[in-house]
């Protein structure tokens, strides 16, 4: 394995954390941990956050049971890179290849580096990973066997068991790949996928706008491709009829496999990470959801996404091990209201402001990209509160590590810091600053924000975001002006040479 186990675990659990229950009557066993990561849902999105114009009960109800962060952070703006530096504590900025994975992307993790799946494993955790996975499959772009063993993937780095998108929800190919096969796949029916050439004789989203029943594309997305249950996608693909999502059931199917897999190790220690799709387009809720909202299949999403966190809840309680199991709830990055298709989230959003008070969304250097929703509950262990201290996605990984007493080898979770006493709420500071990537990067410290200065687009038109992209140097103090609208780098030069500086020295590690 790799990592080294250093303390066993069970009566001398808390003791290696230095902490205790709040009513200890016997030994605590292993903890139960859960990721429940959201995509594309903001800090404004949920009702524990302060939103008024939806309800999310189930959240609120975790949020009541441990502590929900204010000033917490996803490394990066979209997907990929978030759940990469999530997965191994490496800022993804290191690299040059992890940007937005296409949909016939090779695994962006290699088997060889560690993860905080192999960590949880190294130490008799059972671990699976369930729903949203976005982090590519195979050695190689367009290197899958989509109709046999698509290999590297989730057991290579650390997962035991996996039912995972392909790729994205708006990507082909659109099915589920369980244990590294796809699903229901007909064997006299193979799939294939391009995300270059069309198949001939395959319908594509652009040419048949007749055969979109349920979604029609926004203008200029890419989203005008092949055709799968109704709606059109990025990219081509042929066969696989059999094995095709229907989009209306996606969270139920995430819910299930992730109740399972509850159900079936509630006697042993596991580690589950659950990616749930609901707010990431296309979006089409199951018509349980539909119309409950007000606002739209968008709204109707977080309902959905809200019941999936009250099945998961549910399941723990009826498994009696809600009390030793440790949730860490949040999203991969900001939100984004018009992102592919015409599904009148902007016409109905109201009053509803999914990225808080902060400026920009998903994609953006702004705050909204990258703060994000956090709550962690662990109920044997936590008191419940609200905690305004700086934490990162980044320090789950060494922060775990200390939880199960566990040193890491060197090279892993190289960009992770020991948080532990800050994610269980005894430390009310958190971080001294956290370096965020949303095509620049940026240093913020808890008052002072410094954005790299570039020369990519300041706004991107078709989603209608303000991405903070500028050629000059960006200051803000957020303390003050937590939306980002007055610049004070020419007012504090000293600041921004002291950003900078442990900028640069971060780059250079």
């Amino acid at each position: 394995m790799r990592t080294t186990l250093l303390l066993g675990i069970g009566a001398t659990l808390l003791t290696s954390c230095t902490l205790k229950p709040k009513e200890e009557k016997k030994p605590l066993q292993k903890p139960n941990v859960i990721f429940l990561i959201a995509d594309d849902i903001g800090y404004g999105d949920l009702s524990c956050y302060g939103e008024k114009t939806i309800h999310t009960p189930n959240v609120d109800k975790l949020a009541s049971r441990g502590i929900r962060f204010t000033n917490a952070h996803a490394v990066a703006a979209t997907s990929t890179p978030s759940r990469y530096s999530l997965f191994t504590g490496h800022y993804a900025w290191r690299r040059n290849d992890t940007g937005i994975a296409a949909g016939n992307a090779g695994m962006i993790i290699k088997p060889e580096q560690p993860t905080i799946a192999d960590m949880f494993q190294s130490c008799g955790y059972k671990t699976g990973a369930v729903g949203k996975w976005h982090l590519g499959l195979a050695a190689e772009t367009g290197g899958q066997d989509w109709n046999g063993f698509i290999t590297p993937g989730p057991s290579d780095i650390g997962f035991e068991y996996s039912y995972i998108m392909a790729a994205t929800g708006d990507r082909v190919p659109c099915v589920w790949v369980e244990n590294q096969r796809v699903v229901n796949l007909d064997p006299n029916d193979p799939i294939e996928v391009s995300y270059k050439t069309p198949f001939p004789g395959e319908p594509l989203g652009k040419d048949h706008p007749e055969l979109l029943t349920k979604l029609k594309p926004s203008p200029n997305h890419g989203h005008n491709q092949a055709i799968v249950n109704g709606i059109s996608r990025i990219g081509y693909m042929k066969g696989g009829k059999q094995a095709l999502w229907e989009d209306e059931n996606i969270a139920d199917s995430i819910t299930m496999k992730a109740v399972g897999f509850i159900e079936k190790h509630r006697k042993e220690p596991f580690f589950l990470y659950v990616g749930t799709n609901d707010a990431h387009v296309p979006r089409w809720p199951h018509s349980r959801f539909v119309g409950k909202s007000g606002m739209g299949p968008r709204g109707d999403a977080l309902l959905q996404f809200d019941w999936t966190v009250g099945q998961i809840m549910e399941a723990l309680d009826k498994a009696g091990i809600s009390e030793n199991t440790l949730i860490v709830l949040s999203s991969d990055n900001g939100p984004v209201v018009d992102d592919g298709y015409q599904d009148q989230a902007v016409e109905l959003l109201g009053e509803h402001r999914p990225w808080g008070d902060f400026r920009g969304g998903k994609y953006s250097n702004f705050e909204a990209g990258t703060r994000i929703p956090l709550i962690i509950s662990w109920p044997a262990v936590i008191t419940s509160g609200i905690s305004n201290a700086l934490v990162s996605h980044i320090d789950l990984y060494a922060s775990l590590a200390k939880l199960t007493g566990q040193e890491l080898e060197a090279g892993a979770a190289i960009d992770s810091r020991d948080q532990l006493a800050t994610f269980l709420g005894k430390d009310k500071k958190g971080r001294d600053y956290v370096i965020e990537s949303a095509g620049a990067l940026s240093i913020y410290d808890g008052e002072w924000k410094y954005i790299v200065p570039n020369n990519r687009s300041a706004y991107n038109k078709l989603t209608n975001t303000e991405l903070g992209n500028n050629k000059e140097d960006q200051l803000y103090n957020l303390k003050k002006d937590i939306g980002e609208k007055n610049n004070v780098a020419s007012e504090y030069p000293d600041i921004v040479a002291r950003l900078k500086a442990k900028l640069e020295v971060e780059i250079s590690h």
